[in-house]
């Protein structure tokens, strides 16, 4: 007997009114019209089952933090850095977790289950690297926590930067992280591109590098990252994250730099929310957007994925853990409103996502874990739209969380006394 028969249900790929059956935690099988003996049962009724939502880029150990001590004002990337460093001194270990706990909390709420956390290893206690660990213990159970190893400071421009990076590797932490533009020159953020990689081929793990998060368009570090993953053999294991001064490059550099990541092998991670808030501060008009060049470096064939990055912490003072919104911002700012175009925004925050962080178990085909979140929409493209309630959310074939259907009662002469802002 099975534990869980979904019937007719929608699923991102296209195929519509298909059954997903469950035992032991696994999907044993995908098929249209599937009946069979279930503990539970129950009729999607035409609405989308997804998998999970995955978040490759975000920043556990800052989240919920805002106002502390004080408020970014100017809203730049650079005073962002300088608050982490004043509320630094004021983190306490229990408050880390807590913080970060509640966020879990408000991810599984949303169908997020896979998240890749840059956490900082610039201080000589590792206090956030402990904190959250013990974070990624706690929440094992029903959400995937990946973490990288972030110099926020600069591996090189810190004292003891690389030290201290090892150390958070040889507790457990699970990539490695940088910051190249944030080196005190070009010559040093190409240096520590160089170090980390040779680091990460070392010890046989993955690279997720913050990249050119800049304007300006003399930032390639992209290029050493590229270059720096085929001389060592990392393809596949290595992403650039922001990529943002690629939004400001001229066009020729571009044509020869998007074909070395795509031979390279490297992933990206854009973050919408973030990028177009942060970028372009020292514009005046015309503002860019800020964000990298995700349709282009999709039509290469490099798998382009969009983060959160930021909740409530010093650099962003909104977000809720809703990836659907994410989705939303990258879709309006890469300006990918075709069908295809609003279909890979969805992917970007799914299989995309789950292909930077190289999870295991992933999707909905038989074998596979039974993790999915059902969405009151019919298609991925409804969902980004109406950043659809999250009906219901398993993982491994446990549900942990569920939603009522949003709906609105009117009282309009001559009209239906309900909507749910669905057409037909």
């Amino acid at each position: 007997m099975l534990d869980l028969l979904i019937t007719h249900a929608n699923l991102p790929d296209g195929r519509i009114n298909m059954s997903v059956a469950v035992r032991d935690g696994r999907i044993v099988e995908v098929a249209e019209g599937l009946q069979a003996l279930a503990h539970q049962t129950l009729d999607a009724a035409g609405q989308l089952l997804s998998p999970p939502f995955c978040d490759p880029h975000f920043h556990m150990d800052a989240t919920l933090s805002y106002g502390l001590p004080r408020v970014n004002q100017s809203g730049t990337l650079l005073e962002g850095i300088a608050l982490w460093g004043e509320l630094k001194p004021l983190l306490t270990e229990e408050a880390l977790v807590e913080r970060a706990l509640v966020y879990c909390d408000w991810a599984v709420a949303k169908g997020l289950l896979a998240i890749r956390s840059h956490v900082d290893t610039s201080d000589a206690s590792l206090l956030p690297v402990r904190a959250m660990l013990e974070v990624k213990k706690r929440v094992a159970p029903y959400l995937d926590l990946q973490l990288v190893a972030f110099p926020q400071d600069g591996v090189l421009r810190s004292k003891g930067g690389l030290d201290n990076l090892k150390r958070a590797l040889d507790l457990g932490v699970d990539v490695v992280g940088g910051i190249p533009h944030f080196e005190r020159t070009m010559s040093e953020g190409a240096a520590s591109v160089k170090l980390l990689c040779e680091l990460a081929a070392e010890r046989g793990l993955p690279v997720d590098m913050h990249c050119d998060e800049s304007d300006d368009p003399l930032s390639r570090h992209i290029e050493t990252l590229a270059y720096e993953t085929q001389r060592l053999g990392l393809q596949g294991r290595v992403n650039g994250s922001h990529l943002t001064s690629m939004h400001s490059m001229d066009n020729y550099y571009v044509s020869k730099l998007i074909p070395l990541i795509a031979e390279a092998g490297v992933s990206a991670v854009a973050n919408p929310l973030i990028n177009i808030t942060l970028q372009g501060r020292h514009d005046s008009y015309p503002r860019r957007r800020g964000m990298t060049r995700v349709p282009e470096l999709m039509a290469a064939g490099v798998t382009v994925a969009f983060g959160h990055d930021c909740v409530m912490d010093p650099w962003y003072s909104l977000g809720s853990g809703d990836m659907l919104e994410v989705a939303h911002m990258g879709l309006h700012v890469a300006q990918m409103t075709s069908q295809a175009g609003m279909r890979q925004c969805f992917e970007a925050v799914t299989t995309h996502a789950a292909t930077v962080m190289g999870l295991a178990g992933y999707g909905i085909e038989a074998g596979l874990d039974a993790s999915f979140v059902l969405l009151q929409a019919r298609d991925p493209i409804e969902a980004i739209r109406l950043r659809a309630t999250r009906l219901k959310v398993w993982r491994k074939g446990v549900r942990l969380a569920e939603t009522p259907a949003a709906e609105v009662a009117l009282t309009l002469p001559g009209r239906p006394g309900t909507t749910a802002f669905m057409p037909g």
